[in-house]
């Protein structure tokens, strides 16, 4: 099957082509921001995997919109995600680090009372985790050019650090309502400058950030995670421009040689006559790289997208959560563990380190 067969992603050789697809588990409750102990046991126990891509981390205190995420903008957090990389490899696996802006998707608790920043101060109007529970989102500021290049900067930085740190790559979170996301949509991007208007201005920011790693290390090192049809979830609502938008940006990374292109599949689904259901199959033609294809696949479906040529790999999600050998599991066809969405963001091991290996049975 193809799903298990070896691959080359970028620079980067993979041992098959499931991947584990980044997921955030608020499990760094440290004032640090860093990984610990039990983030090296819950990757390592995941290293059959071809490929795993961690959970969201933050490049900077700014970008941080959700209690207990990791960061990687200090050196305790290099030293920390060290012991990380050092588990994977030893297991031999591979691992790519994902950073992260959440831009608006933030709430003033996490900024010493500032606002947090946006491409404009428009509220997205959704909820974020705190330490008080689920609040409701504010008004962000409209972020200046010299916010927007000082967070270029802090991109860069942490490129940096994720290589000191010892990862076999980097993914750029570019989706689901982020940052990034946020400058590339109109509902949230209704700047006159050469940061919005045109799909050439609204992904400025995304390119910069791209040349700006290009000089601390090779593209081929690289991936970008993009969810082009995101609609009514997380302030995001797609127009009748969003597609062509998307096909602009996918079309102008074929001049950098990235690593891969990670495209998500529509969370929800839409009849609004803009709406592509088929992702995969629409911007496939667009891009000539290697591509992850993501969102609710199971062994099968994961496998025909392969077979068809659709995509070059498949991540997954919650399967890998409560089957940290799921690899083994789909090539024997072994049972599969239920996981407990009770246990996805609470502190401790339990939920994250804790469901067996199918020997273990």
């Amino acid at each position: 099957m193809k799903l298990f067969e070896p691959s080359n992603v970028g620079a980067t050789e993979v041992k098959n082509r499931m991947f584990i697809a980044p997921m955030t588990r608020s499990r760094s409750d440290n004032p640090d921001a860093a990984p610990t102990n039990i983030h090296v046991e819950y990757y390592k126990q995941r290293a059959s995997s071809g490929l795993i891509i961690t959970e969201g981390t933050v490049v900077s205190p700014g970008g941080v919109g959700y209690i207990n995420v990791p960061g990687i903008y200090s050196e305790k957090q290099v030293e920390a995600w060290k012991k990380v990389t050092e588990g994977v490899h030893a297991e031999g696996g591979k691992i790519f680090i994902q950073i992260w802006h959440v831009g608006r998707i933030s709430h003033p608790t996490f900024h010493d009372g500032e606002l947090p920043l946006a491409p404009s101060a428009i509220n997205p109007n959704t909820k974020v985790f705190t330490n008080k529970g689920l609040e409701e989102t504010v008004t962000p500021k409209e972020m200046t050019v010299e916010e927007i290049k000082a967070t270029v900067q802090e991109f860069k930085n942490a490129a940096a650090n994720a290589m000191k740190a010892g990862f076999d790559g980097i993914e750029i979170h570019s989706s689901n309502g982020y940052l990034f996301h946020q400058f590339f949509t109109n509902c949230s991007n209704t700047r006159t400058d050469e940061y919005g208007g045109s799909d050439e201005n609204k992904s400025r920011f995304f390119f910069e950030v791209l040349e700006a790693i290009k000089e601390i290390m090779p593209l081929n090192r690289v991936g970008v995670r993009l969810n082009p049809m995101l609609h009514g979830l997380m302030g995001i609502e797609t127009d009748e421009t969003t597609a062509k938008t998307f096909e602009y940006i996918i079309t102008r990374m074929n001049d950098y040689d990235l690593a891969y292109l990670h495209l998500s599949r529509p969370f929800v689904d839409s009849d609004v006559p803009w709406f592509i259901k088929d992702v995969i199959g629409h911007y496939r033609p667009f891009y000539k790289g290697f591509l992850i294809a993501n969102s609710n696949y199971d062994k099968e479906s994961g496998e025909a997208e392969l077979a068809a040529g659709r995509a070059d790999a498949i991540a997954y999600g919650k399967p890998f959560i409560s089957n940290p050998d799921l690899t083994e599991r789909y090539k024997n066809d072994w049972p599969l563990a239920e996981w407990d969405k009770s246990t996805f963001y609470t502190p401790g091991t339990k939920g994250y380190t804790d469901y067996p290996f199918y020997s273990e049975n």
